[in-house]
């Protein structure tokens, strides 16, 4: 009997130690994770080339203007100008239809698409 209640109590002792191994591997793990989260977001800036200010053609400058602005902040104007013309292809999402303006800009082509963008402004900025 006493046999038996020396291994009860081994069994429960080694379960003890073993949970209290698996809580600290579980929290090592977890202080590893968050480390690698904050010192991503810290890592991430964005691309200064990106930011730089660009001054817009004449062509270009018909449709968002004649400021000098950021490559994003073209991209975004040019859309919106789309969206508010009603410029979208309604069966081709990524195809854009061009009006007047855009017929210039987008060098007499009736219709682009959208992954067309960037290498056309890039034609139409300084």
């Amino acid at each position: 009997m006493a046999k038996k209640a020396s291994k009860k109590v081994a069994k429960k002792a080694a379960k003890k130690v073993a949970k209290k191994a698996a809580k600290k591997v579980v929290k090592k793990a977890a202080k590893k994770v968050a480390k690698k989260a904050v010192k991503k977001a810290a890592k991430r800036k964005p691309n200064a080339a990106f930011m730089a200010a660009l001054t817009p053609s004449a062509t270009l400058a018909a449709v968002i203007g004649n400021k000098a602005i950021p490559r994003t902040e073209i991209i975004k104007k040019i859309w919106d100008y789309i969206k508010k013309n009603k410029l979208q292809d309604s069966k081709n999402k990524r195809m854009i239809n061009a009006d007047e303006k855009l017929l210039a800009l987008f060098a007499g082509k009736k219709q682009v698409s959208m992954f067309d963008l960037a290498k056309i402004v890039s034609k139409h900025v300084k």
